[in-house]
């Protein structure tokens, strides 16, 4: 039997937009499939020893997201989304395939549709038109200059008006191809595809009369293969006492790192660190170890706490493991990630931009004195061992590849 040709297409604004379908890639079966992967430079270190066939494909720089995202201003503008959809085009020209997966790959909506292929998108489910969410104002210049409890309801008022103008630059990209307009909510620009798929589990994101092209994976879960430290069988780390597991992660609030591990320095923890490569310690407390990069779901495994940024990638390796979370969140992203979370009883949310040493002391004691809170994540531990992420998407690859 011909294998299908699958080509999977990374938005590398973040590493957790590679490594998702990066590991959804290598799970499926090779007898099947033949796999293509494509996304910008700065990213070998993921495909050590891997075999699938690679591809360039240039996106934004992730400090040139991440100021967006801090400035609540449009990622994309619709210069930049015509020349997404021209680069689409010459690789899906040059590399032919049966079906193309994109991971926040916006412009795919536009060329995979030009170029008449199956298209399947990996999302977060609190970007889905179908799941009811709560939102607060994140991190914003909004929030700089004015008290959260004006804030907010601020945001909220003027939410779908930003949503709008955030959806307009690829609305004039569909028009200009000649496909019909998404319409003014960002989630349906973010979730346009013939399958969307979402890296979550309904138990935290109740869906709402969503149609059958959605459907849940489950925690796609990915740490880069990378060496363990030095320090990872110290004896220190099997004396007992609590291990607290740290990462702010590449889209996170790094600068908060230093203040991170001072807060916990007072503890009777150890202290797992992660630094991602974007800040240099001047100090590192006794109770600390610290490296770039740590292997994160191994981490979450030893942990009886995670502190990240509240984003899905390193929240799912904690709950995955039955481990509760803070997240201390900067975008929006984040604080509806860590909304389903604390709702669920597994998590404490604290805000980036109001950020108090003694308060991230006090959620991290009452978190490791919670009972209540183990149990929650040990159930979504649970919820999540029902979903395999690649069974799913095989499922769903198999519908549009079937005639």
């Amino acid at each position: 039997m011909t294998r299908k040709k699958i080509l999977f297409i990374a938005e590398a604004v973040t590493l957790a937009h590679v490594g998702r379908p990066l590991s959804l890639a290598q799970a499926l079966p090779e007898d099947q499939y033949e796999v293509h992967f494509a996304c910008t430079a700065g990213y070998d270190f993921c495909f050590k020893d891997s075999s699938l066939r690679r591809w360039f494909i240039a996106s934004i720089p992730s400090a040139q997201f991440l100021h967006a995202l801090a400035k609540g201003q449009p990622v994309y503008t619709e210069s930049t989304l015509l020349s997404y959809v021209d680069d689409d085009l010459r690789l899906l020209d040059e590399v032919q395939p049966d079906l193309v997966i994109g991971d926040f790959r916006l412009s795919l909506s536009v060329s995979a549709r030009l170029r008449q292929i199956p298209y399947i998108t990996i999302s977060n489910a609190y970007w889905s038109p179908h799941v009811r969410q709560h939102y607060t104002v994140p991190a914003l210049p909004l929030t700089s200059a004015l008290p959260i409890w004006l804030a907010d309801p601020l945001f909220r008022l003027i939410r779908p008006l930003a949503f709008a103008s955030h959806a307009v630059p690829l609305n004039r990209v569909r028009r200009r191809h000649g496909l019909p307009s998404l319409g003014s909510d960002l989630r349906r620009i973010y979730t346009d595809a013939d399958q969307t798929l979402y890296a979550d589990i309904p138990q935290l994101f109740p869906p709402h009369a969503m149609p059958a092209s959605h459907g849940y994976l489950g925690a796609i879960t990915w740490a880069p293969p990378l060496l363990a430290p030095d320090w990872w069988q110290h004896p220190e780390l099997g004396s007992g006492r609590p291990i607290v597991y740290v990462t702010l992660g590449s889209s996170g609030q790094g600068q908060l790192l230093p203040r991170v591990l001072r807060a916990l320095a007072p503890l009777p923890v150890t202290v797992l660190a992660a630094t991602a490569g974007t800040i240099k310690l001047a100090t590192v407390p006794p109770n600390a170890f610290v490296a770039p990069f740590l292997p994160g779901d191994a981490a979450a495994r030893r942990a009886s706490l995670v502190i990240c940024n509240g984003g899905s990638p390193t929240s799912q390796q904690a709950l995955t493991a039955g481990v509760p979370v803070i997240g201390i969140a900067g975008n929006l992203d984040q604080f509806l990630n860590m909304h389903a979370i604390t709702s669920a009883g597994a998590g404490l949310l604290l805000r980036a931009d109001r950020y108090r040493e003694t308060e991230l002391r006090h959620a991290a004691t009452r978190l490791l004195d919670s009972a209540r809170a183990k149990q929650a994540a040990r159930q979504l531990a649970s919820a999540f061992d029902e979903y395999v992420p690649a069974q799913r998407l095989q499922e769903r690859m198999q519908a549009l590849l079937t005639p």
